[in-house]
Formats: C-alpha cells, structure tokens, sequence
C-alpha cells in the first residue's frame, strides 16, 4: 500500500532500560491515520512500556516517539493534546456520575463554555452512555466503565488513540460493541494502536499488526504478509467416496503430507498452509472421486505462535 500522508504515529528505534532489563529494545513502527494498528506479545513483552512512553508518562532510555509529528520528549504538551490514551486499569471516584467524570476531563483539557458542553454530549452519544449520564460511574458495569474510559480518552477529540487491553474482562456483547465503536473511530480518520491478549478480536478489526517479545518487534504487517515469511501448517480433511486405501497410500507418499489418519472414507492431516488448491487438485487428477475438501486457514493466533517462542523477561 502507498502512503500519501505522514504517519500519526511513529516510533523510532525506541529503548526503554529499567535496571537490568531492556523492556524495550530498538523498536520502531508507523501508524497512520484511520488504521488499526494491533500491538501483540506475551505479558512484559514491553507493550505497556511503549504506550506510556507515547502517552508521555515515561521517558525512553534511546530513540524517540512522534505523535503527529511531535516529539514525546521535545514536545509533550502538544503530544498530549494530540493522542488520548486509555489505560489497562483506570480508578472510579465515589460520588460522581458520568456527566460529572467526563466534565472533569474535560476541564482538564482546557475545554470551556459552550464547547466542552458539546464535547461532552458528542461522547456520551458516540459511547452510548446518554442514558447514564446521571449514574454514579462506581456502580457502572465493567462494560460500560469500559466505553466510559474510552469516553475519556476521546473528549478532546485527539487525532491519535492509545488503547491498551480495552476488552480485558468484557462479555462477549461489550466486546462486539467495543469493537464497532473502534472501528468508527477508525473511519472518523483517527489512528488507533490497540494492545489485546484476545487475538481474535484483534484479526477482526486491525489492518496491521506488531508482535513484540522481550521488547523486540518481531514482525509488522497484516496477517498475510506475516504469514508469507513464516511456514504455517494447516489442517485438511478429505472425504471419498471409494478407494480411501488408496487415498491413505497415495498421500503417505508424499513428503509435504503429515500427521496422516484416515478413517472410514475421511482422511485428516497437516499440510503447508495456502497450498490446499493445488493439493485438492492433485487429489482429483490422481482419479479420486472427492466429496468433501476442507481446511483450516492461518490466523492471527498462528502466526503468533510461529513468530514468537514464549520467552518472558
């Protein structure tokens, strides 16, 4: 894909050091504007670490982050009023409604009179929460103190989002609901970078992906163009009407078939992934009558299991 315009978001060969460990190692990527950008890895992988440094709540050891353009460190005053940043965990306060929470935000940012008013009404319409505006937020759900957070995070209208794990703990209809709100945010031409442990919600909504381990990127791209560089077997299962001896012997002898069962007149094995076309049409010019050719494609959970190897820091 061309780029036309400047990324949103960028980071450039990123170090953050504590001590004796290198949470973030020489990390650099783009983000541009109307993307979602996954961010993966395993816990203290240095996902957090990356966004509080985006979010100017750390400085790093090495390197730089730009938030439109903006340095992190040179520039943080106008980076924050650039990026809205959600937290993993954020506090309730007793004896504070939504209205009040976003109100008080709000005001943070510099928001007066008739704007912060609008502001405030445009969030709790785009989240959802008009019907709760007088609800005290310590009796919220966990999912609707999730759309609150992200309320927040989005009341100053910023160009650039930082979500860091916003489906942790949600149900499966929070999730979805959280999903489409991320991805109209997306369509409102907002760069997103997005840290989850639920891979699937991930594969749905990201145009590209980072994985990160011991605070070293390992791969960026869509999944497709991750999988290209990996080798990833797929599961295929093939259903005959005759000859399954035949089957059994004929793909026993190839060397791209493993993990071989055959019962009845189904055989089941292991494959490389985005090959199957060419193997089912093998199949059927090797004289086999095939009623039922299936395979289970890649995903986003694979290839983070090919690309990584499960070391913690």
């Amino acid at each position: 894909m061309i780029r036309t315009t400047a990324p949103q978001i960028e980071l450039c060969h990123l170090h953050r050091v504590f001590d004796q460990t290198h949470a973030v190692h020489d990390v650099s990527f783009e983000v541009y504007a109307g993307e979602v950008f996954g961010y993966i890895g395993p816990n203290g992988a240095g996902k957090t670490t990356s966004m509080r440094i985006l979010a100017t709540l750390d400085e790093p050891t090495a390197g730089d982050a730009l938030v439109d353009g903006f340095s992190v460190v040179e520039d943080p005053d106008r980076v924050r009023r650039r990026l809205g940043f959600m937290p993993d965990y954020f506090g309730t306060y007793h004896n504070v409604d939504v209205r009040e929470y976003l109100d008080f935000f709000a005001r943070a940012y510099g928001l007066a009179g008739r704007e912060r008013t609008t502001a405030i009404e445009s969030v709790m319409e785009f989240t959802h929460l008009d019907d709760l505006a007088h609800k005290p937020i310590d009796s919220l759900s966990k999912g609707m103190k999730q759309r609150l957070c992200l309320g927040r995070t989005m009341i100053h209208d910023p160009s650039v989002l930082v979500l860091d794990e916003p489906a942790a703990g949600l149900d499966p209809r929070a999730r979805i609901e959280l999903r489409e709100m991320i991805a109209r945010l997306a369509d409102m031409g907002k760069a997103v970078l997005i840290s989850s442990h639920i891979l699937t919600e991930l594969a749905e909504i990201c145009d590209r992906v980072g994985i990160l381990e011991q605070g070293r990127l390992l791969a960026v791209g869509s999944v497709a163009e991750i999988s290209a560089g990996v080798t990833i077997r797929s599961n295929v299962r093939v259903r005959v009407l005759q000859d399954v001896e035949r089957l059994r012997q004929w793909l026993a002898a190839r060397d791209d078939i493993d993990e071989l069962h055959v019962e009845e007149n189904v055989a089941t094995f292991t494959h490389q992934a985005d090959r199957e076309a060419a193997l089912l049409r093998a199949i059927v010019e090797a004289g086999f009558e095939v009623v039922e050719f299936g395979a289970k494609h890649k995903s986003l959970e694979d290839v983070f299991l090919h690309v990584t190897e499960g070391r913690v820091q």
